[in-house]
């Protein structure tokens, strides 16, 4: 099954100056969904998805030219880097930027916590003879005393090991969307570039990230050399990413793409799907937020609901309710018109994603209240 992927509620409308939500499917039964951070589509809904926007689109060849470059450049301006390149997933987009900035200055600095460190199997170690130096166990942020610390004992051993590249995530998939914060990223930014040692942004979920903490996407790339950005996570794609950056840095990394197993000989599929909802999703994502705002706040002082807020986090939030067994509360929400995850020890993670663009705020809250029986 593709990612994001589910039985209703199919936004397949081209894009115009309102929001996606007011072109969706046929039927007043539109489903929220409190889960994942985009627009689930069941394999019917991408497929028909699909076939509207291969009308206008342009095939590439070996993830070249057509609706590829046309993706690369829109996410390069949006991000105002000069430079972009089409990655079949985030795990290749991220061990390939770390590998081309850190060039033969092997040591690079990354969080303990982050996604290339944790679940990519070593593929940076493995297969680029990368040391990873984890810093900020336990924690979204790690600091520029951290940072210089781990930079001295690379300088100061018996065989010096400079630093070559940095990287951050932001924000962070295990610290339930925990940003880096922005004030020491760009203590440690800063630093960095004094140094000339590479500086690498794991931004997945940037654009979200953006919408609650009112910087632009440009000022947290602005930081960094290179930027990722999933396309499959609220661009809705099957697959794919974008790394962004200088073009004396990339314009040859389709040739390093493909040694590594990554030129797809047609990626356009997941391209055109990604060009289709990248387009005006800031604004969109934007009221999405509004919308789960001014719910959070409604729940939270409804004494059935208790309501926690990650500290410096995104779109996740935690949930749980009194005098109803979870589960069943869960069955109930469904039939209500939301779809949430499974309760861990009885608490609920609500997700903002853009179909909380699909009813009015005070609905939306009936819905969760309505369920408790």
């Amino acid at each position: 099954m593709l990612p994001n992927m589910r039985r209703r509620n199919f936004l397949a409308a081209p894009l115009g100056a309102g929001l996606l939500a007011a072109a969706e499917g046929e039927g007043a039964d539109r489903q929220i969904m409190a889960t994942g951070d985009g627009i689930p589509h069941s394999p019917r809904e991408y497929a028909s998805l699909l076939a509207k926007l291969s009308e206008h689109t342009r095939a590439d060849s070996y993830s070249l030219g057509g609706v590829i470059e046309k993706l690369e450049q829109s996410v390069a301006a949006a991000l105002g880097k000069e430079y972009a390149v089409w990655m079949p997933t985030g795990t290749l987009a991220n061990h390939l930027a770390m590998r081309m900035l850190a060039g033969e200055r092997r040591r690079v600095i990354v969080q303990a916590e982050c996604h290339l460190y944790n679940d990519c199997g070593d593929c940076a170690q493995t297969l680029s003879g990368l040391n990873m130096i984890p810093l900020g166990a336990g924690r979204a942020t790690f600091t520029l005393e951290e940072v210089e610390s781990a930079a001295s004992r690379a300088a100061l051993g018996r065989v010096t090991t400079p630093i070559g590249a940095i990287q951050i995530e932001s924000p962070v998939r295990r610290r339930t969307g925990e940003q880096f914060r922005f004030a020491e990223m760009k203590r440690i930014c800063g630093w960095a570039r004094e140094r000339k040692i590479g500086l690498h942004l794991d931004g997945a979920r940037l654009f979200l990230e953006s919408a609650y903490t009112g910087i632009s996407v440009k000022e947290y790339a602005a930081q960094f050399d290179t930027v990722y950005i999933s396309m499959y996570k609220y661009f809705n794609a099957a697959s794919g990413a974008v790394l962004a950056g200088p073009k004396i840095l990339l314009e040859n990394a389709y040739n390093i793409r493909r040694m590594f197993g990554g030129g797809v000989n047609h990626s356009w599929p997941a391209a055109a799907v990604a060009l289709h909802f990248f387009d005006g999703f800031e604004t969109r994502f934007r009221q999405a937020v509004k919308t789960s705002e001014a719910v959070l706040k409604a729940l939270s002082s409804d004494s059935n609901f208790e309501v926690r807020r990650i500290e410096n986090g995104t779109n996740i939030a935690m949930m749980r309710v009194r005098g109803v067994n979870a589960p069943v509360y869960r069955q109930r929400l469904e039939l209500a018109g939301i779809t949430i995850g499974a309760p861990e020890n009885e608490w609920f993670r609500v997700q903002v994603n853009e179909t909380w663009n699909r009813r009015q705020a005070e609905e939306i809250t009936a819905r969760f209240r309505k369920a408790l029986g």
